[in-house]
C-alpha cells in the first residue's frame, strides 16, 4: 500500500514538472535562471522592437544634449545645466545597458554566472537611479529658483552643484553594485531570492525599492508645491488690473501657466514610467509572483527606458538657451562639412589642371 502510494506521489510530481508554463508559485521547482525567462514568442518580438526604437534614440538624443552642453562655457557654468548633464549621462547609461543586458537575457536567453549576471544589472540599476537621482536634484533646483529666487545663486552656487553631482553618482555606484559586493541571494534562486531578478535578495529589492519611491515622492512634493505657487501666483495676477501692472502680470501669469502644463506633463509622465514597476518590485518582496505577473513586469521594465528617452525633450530640449546652443553646434558642423567640400572641390581642379604625372613630367623636359 505504501509502495503503491509513493508512485502515485512521484507520477503526480512527474506530471507537474512537464507542464508547460509552469509558474514560480512553488519555488523549489525553480532551479537555474530559465525560471527568469519567461516571455512568449510574440512578446519577445514586441519588446525587442520597443528596446531597438527607443534605445538608439534616446543615446543620440542624451548624446546630443551632452555634446551641446559641454561646448557651451557658459551652460557648464549654471547649476541647472549640470544636473541635466547628469541626467542626460544617465539615461546614456540606460539606453546602452538597459538595452543590452535586457535582450541578451530575455530574448536571447543568455545565462550568464552570478557575478557577470549580477555586474550587468549592477549597470542597469546605477543607470536608473542615477537618472531618478538626476530628476530630484533638478526638481529641487526649479523649487529653490521660485522658492528663493532672491537667494538663489547664493544657496545654490556652481560648485555646491558639481559637489551635489559628485555625491549623487557615488552613493548611486555603491548602492548599484551591493549585490555584487555580497548583499546577494546566498540560495541563488529560491527564497528569499527575488521572482523577478536571479540571485536578488529580497531585502536588497526591498530596500532599492523603497529608496526610489521615497526619491518620486520627494520629486512630486517639489513640483507640487511649485504648481501651488504658480497657482496662488495667476489668481493674485486676476484681480489687478491697473495698467502696466496689469501687463506685465498677464505675462507672468502666461508663464507660470506654461510652466505648470509643464510640471504636470513631468509628473504624469513620471507617474505612468515608474509606478508600475516599482509596484511590481514590492509585491515580488511579499507575494509570490506567477509567471503571468513575470511578463507584465517585463514589459513595464521598457518603460523606464522610454522615460529616458523622453527626459532630453521635458528636461533639455524644452530649455531657449539649450536650443539655441543646440543650433550653433548644427551649424557649425554643417560650415565645417561645407568647408570640407570647398577643400575637396579645390584639390580636384587643381588635380585636373594638372594631369601629368612626375615621369611625364620629367620626359617632357
Amino acid at each position: 500500500m505504501e509502495t503503491e502510494l509513493e508512485q502515485d506521489q512521484e507520477a503526480t510530481t512527474a506530471l507537474y514538472l512537464n507542464t508547460p508554463n509552469i509558474t514560480t508559485t512553488d519555488a523549489n521547482l525553480c532551479n537555474s535562471p530559465q525560471c527568469y525567462m519567461v516571455l512568449t514568442p510574440p512578446e519577445k518580438k514586441a519588446i525587442g522592437t520597443i528596446c531597438l526604437l527607443a534605445g538608439p534614440v534616446t543615446f543620440l538624443e542624451n548624446i546630443l544634449v551632452l555634446l551641446v552642453i559641454a561646448r557651451s562655457t557658459t551652460l557648464r557654468r549654471r547649476p541647472s545645466y549640470l544636473f541635466i548633464s547628469s541626467l542626460a549621462l544617465a539615461d546614456t547609461f540606460a539606453s546602452c545597458f538597459f538595452t543590452v543586458s535586457f535582450l541578451d537575457f530575455h530574448l536571447y536567453s543568455h545565462s550568464d554566472g552570478p557575478n557577470i549576471y549580477l555586474f550587468k544589472l549592477g549597470g542597469v540599476t546605477m543607470a536608473f537611479t542615477g537618472s531618478v537621482g538626476s530628476l530630484l536634484l533638478t526638481a529641487l533646483d526649479r523649487y529653490l529658483c521660485i522658492y528663493q529666487a532672491s537667494n538663489y545663486k547664493v544657496l545654490l552656487t556652481h560648485t555646491k552643484a558639481k559637489l551635489a553631482v559628485v555625491i549623487l553618482w557615488c552613493v548611486t555606484i555603491i548602492i548599484s553594485f551591493l549585490p555584487l559586493m555580497g548583499w546577494r541571494c546566498t540560495t541563488k534562486f529560491d527564497p528569499p531570492c527575488s521572482h523577478l531578478f536571479p540571485y536578488v535578495d529580497h531585502h536588497y529589492l526591498a530596500f532599492w525599492t523603497g529608496l526610489q519611491l521615497v526619491v518620486l515622492f520627494l520629486i512630486i512634493v517639489a513640483y507640487v508645491l511649485i504648481l501651488w505657487k504658480a497657482n496662488r501666483h495667476e489668481t493674485a495676477m486676476g484681480g489687478s488690473k491697473l495698467g502696466r501692472q496689469y501687463v506685465k502680470g498677464q505675462a507672468r501669469m502666461r508663464i507660470d501657466i506654461q510652466l505648470a502644463r509643464t510640471f504636470s506633463l513631468i509628473l504624469l509622465i513620471l507617474a505612468v514610467c515608474w509606478l508600475p514597476v516599482l509596484s511590481f518590485m514590492m509585491v515580488d518582496v511579499t507575494v509570490t509572483l506567477t509567471n503571468k505577473q513575470q511578463r507584465m513586469f517585463a514589459f513595464c521594465s521598457t518603460l523606464c527606458l522610454v522615460n529616458s528617452c523622453v527626459n532630453p525633450l521635458l528636461y533639455a530640449l524644452r530649455c531657449k538657451e539649450l536650443r539655441e546652443e543646440g543650433y550653433a553646434l548644427l551649424a557649425c558642423c554643417k560650415a565645417c562639412r561645407e568647408r570640407t567640400i570647398s577643400k575637396k572641390s579645390k584639390d580636384q581642379a587643381v588635380s585636373d589642371s594638372n594631369p601629368d604625372t612626375i615621369s611625364e613630367s620629367i620626359d617632357k623636359q
